[in-house]
């Protein structure tokens, strides 16, 4: 399956671009899309990565083992700060 991930912020200086697509294997959840994002950008992100927020198709991850579909919007969300 392919999947965009889409990168912001810090996340995407992190990573060097705005999105990709990624290729999983079928049945892939977050977790394994994840621990590819730190296969391809194991300069950067990795550290980044323990930190981020995640928001699937538009709707916030807390559970990794979410399987993901083929075509979804993985969005990669680093820590903000505000008051």
């Amino acid at each position: 399956m392919t999947i965009v991930v889409r990168y912001f912020a810090a996340a995407r200086a992190a990573a060097g671009v705005d999105e990709e697509k990624v290729q999983l294997p079928d049945g892939a959840t977050v977790a394994d899309a994840v621990a590819e994002l730190r296969r391809l950008h194991p300069e950067n992100l990795p550290r980044l990565l323990a930190a981020v927020s995640y928001l699937l198709d538009g709707i916030a991850v807390r559970d990794l083992t979410k399987p993901l579909r083929d075509g979804a919007e993985l969005d990669v969300l680093p820590p903000f700060a505000g008051g």
